[in-house]
Parts: C-alpha cells; sequence; structure tokens
C-alpha cells in the first residue's frame, strides 16, 4: 500500500513496490540484508519495508542482472562501480555464459547421439490413487520434483551416531498450510518449507523419517508430477497422486531435539558475507583434508586459507558493514551446506565467531542451514 511519510515524500510498501518491479518480497529483502538495495524508510516500531518509485530503475536493473546469472557480488560493481569495472564485469560474465552453452549442448548433443531408441518409458497409471481423508488422517500434496529436492537438502545433515538414532531422522511437520522438514548432527542444522499444492487435509502431524531411506524415496518421487503423503496413528505412506503406485515411509517413535527453541535463541546476525556459491566451495574444496578453514572478510572480498594463512583464495564478496573477526569452520561441516544449497550466491549470516552461522540461499529462502564454527586452537586442530 502507498504511504505519505511525514507529509515529505510517496512511498511504497515492500508488497506494492514488489509487483512494481517483478521481484518477490522475499527477494527485497534479502537484498535488503545484502546492502544491494535499501528501502527508503523502515518503520522503527513495525519493521515494515518502504521504497520510493524512483528506486525501481535500480531494482529492475538488479533483477535483469541476476536473470542473467551474474553473481551478487559482481552485480553490485556493475550498479555501483565505475564504468570501465561494469564492462570488465559484464563481458568476462558474458564468456563465462557462453563456455557453458556450449559445454552444455555438446553435452546434450552427446547424449542425443547414444540414445538407442528402445528404452522403455513408465507412464503414470490410471485411476485415482488419493485416497479420502478419514478419522486422524493427514493429506498433504506435495510437487514430486520439489520433495526430491527437499529431501536432497537436508539428508546431509543428519547424524550417523548410533548412540543418538534420533539424529539420523529427517523431522517432517506438517502444520499451518506448510511441510517443513528438518536434520541435525548437532554441528549442523538445515530446515526446507514446502508448500503444499492444494489444502492440507487432516490434523498437524510430526513424522521422524529414517534418512536413510530418504534418497531412493525422493528419487521415486522425482518422476512423480506429484505425490500425496498419507500420515495416521499406524505410519505414513508416500503415494503417486496420479496412479495408484505408492511406498511406504519408514517412521520412527523417537524423540527429535527441540529444535525451535534453539532457532529462537539465536543471536541477530551482526555481519552478513555475500559470496559467489560455486567459488566458495571450490576454495574451500582446495584446502585438502585440513581440520580446519578460516574465512577473512574484508570489505569487498572473503580471503578462504589454512590456519597458519597458506592455501589462500581471495574472493570477490559483499560484506556490508563492520567486518567480524577470522572465522573457523570444519570443511567437512561447511562444503556440504554449501553443496545443498541452490543458486549462484549463497549468504553467511553471522552472529559471532563461536556461535552458529546462518547459511541460506539468494534464491531459496526457504532452504537453511546452520552451521558450528570452530575455535582455531593449536595449528589448526578445531575444537567443537
Amino acid at each position: 500500500m502507498d504511504l505519505d511519510t511525514n507529509g515529505t515524500a510517496h512511498l511504497l510498501g515492500i508488497s506494492a513496490f514488489a509487483r512494481r518491479v517483478g521481484l518477490a518480497p522475499s527477494a527485497l529483502r534479502f537484498y535488503d540484508d545484502c546492502g544491494v538495495l535499501r528501502p527508503a524508510h523502515v518503520d522503527t516500531t513495525t519493521g515494515y519495508r518502504f521504497y520510493r518509485p524512483d528506486q525501481d530503475i535500480r531494482a529492475r536493473l538488479l533483477r535483469s542482472l541476476r536473470a542473467a546469472g551474474l553473481p551478487l557480488a559482481e552485480v553490485t560493481v556493475v550498479l555501483d562501480g565505475d564504468e570501465d569495472e561494469a564492462r570488465a564485469v559484464l563481458e568476462r560474465h558474458r564468456n563465462t555464459v557462453r563456455d557453458r552453452t556450449r559445454t552444455a549442448d555438446a553435452t546434450i548433443e552427446a547424449v542425443l547421439r547414444s540414445l538407442s531408441g528402445d528404452g522403455t518409458r513408465t507412464e503414470p497409471g490410471a485411476g485415482a490413487g488419493d485416497g479420502t481423508a478419514s478419522g486422524a488422517v493427514t493429506l498433504v500434496r506435495l510437487g514430486g520434483v520439489e520433495l526430491a529436492s527437499a529431501f536432497r537438502q537436508v539428508v546431509p545433515a543428519a547424524g550417523h551416531d548410533p548412540e543418538h538414532p534420533e539424529l539420523g531422522c529427517v523431522l517432517v511437520e506438517i502444520e499451518d498450510g506448510e511441510v517443513r522438514l528438518v536434520a541435525t548432527d548437532r554441528y549442523r542444522l538445515s530446515t526446507r518449507v514446502l508448500r503444499p499444492v492444494g489444502a492440507v487435509e487432516g490434523p498437524a502431524r510430526r513424522l521422524l523419517l529414517a534418512a536413510g531411506s530418504l534418497p531412493g524415496t525422493g528419487a521415486w518421487a522425482a518422476r512423480c508430477a506429484a505425490v500425496t503423503i498419507e500420515a495416521g496413528q499406524d505410519g505414513a505412506t508416500l503415494h503417486e497422486t496420479a496412479g495408484t503406485a505408492s511406498r511406504e515411509l519408514p517412521v520412527s517413535a523417537a524423540l527429535f531435539p527441540a529444535y525451535r527453541e534453539m532457532l529462537s535463541a539465536l543471536t541477530p546476525a551482526r555481519h552478513r558475507l555475500i559470496v559467489d556459491r560455486t567459488a566458495l566451495l571450490d576454495a574451500v574444496n582446495d584446502c585438502g583434508e585440513a581440520p580446519a578453514i578460516v574465512l577473512r572478510l574484508g570489505e569487498d572480498e572473503v580471503t578462504v586459507c589454512l590456519p597458519d594463512d597458506s592455501r589462500a583464495t581471495a574472493l570477490p564478496a559483499v560484506c556490508p558493514g563492520e567486518q567480524p573477526p577470522p572465522i573457523g569452520f570444519d570443511p567437512a561441516v561447511l562444503a556440504p551446506a554449501l553443496e545443498a544449497s541452490v543458486g549462484p550466491d549463497v549468504l553467511l549470516e553471522i552472529a559471532s565467531a563461536t556461535e552458529p552461522v546462518v547459511v541460506r540461499s539468494a534464491d531459496q529462502g526457504s532452504f537453511t542451514t546452520l552451521v558450528m564454527p570452530v575455535s582455531l586452537v593449536g595449528p589448526g586442530a578445531p575444537a567443537f
């Protein structure tokens, strides 16, 4: 809705501005957090963001550059740097896109040539496979690919400690019109929220599913246009919504940790880092099998190195505000969090060098991972 603030400016609420420039409100909030597109006014009481109409030029250019796949750290150079820097960034990105296109085209052509033409295809079966809700049964319909993607993202955060079997499970919560998946191994915690296709039928549910079974279940779901979770007192089943096929979901009776209390107790982020996700992942992997790596944040870059400063890689980055002290990570914990994210950029929200760091994607705010830093003691030995 429009707002006249102090009688001096005609401002637009975040929803109205989002419609005007073709960006989602969640994207606008993310770009505010990154310092790339600040609102003109933030209500100190409600936290609501408001924008000037003339900010639409920057917003539309930002949207176009992101649609072209330009990493956020380089978007800021185009938006705020001089013309020569902007041209150099854009030409370099155009060459990268051309190289990727040629590689993809060659790969597809090779696969097409290898097809024999006598392969079989499984078509969805006919007939009703949804079933109807009765008694205490809960039914929720989801996109098959979306559910498979959610399993892929959260399962790596599940634990493998036989003394804590509940950590080897993924919690599936069906409540408030959404489905939330949660997994943790005590050093990281991943959550993904899914929006159902249609209304949820039946009461709220909490299902604890064995993580080891979910990759295969996800591969099966990915071949279905939509799937329906049917959950009752006696267990849960995943049905192919368009046909008659189904898979049992192995439900555990263990007690999952109270993760919501932990999330609510998190210290608000004091520092933010936005960097190319693939480049950061490559830099982490380039450090080999070291027990710890260090991230050193500068004004417009982040350096990834070992605790003794060897194997250093500097990456362009957006680091708004005051830079934090160096922060250490176990690469075996940080790398999977980066691999499970989506999109070209990743945002790290840092409270301090000793508190959980929030890792989330610019392109999918519904997926979040918390990663515990490590203390850098002695010659790079991490102490949890």
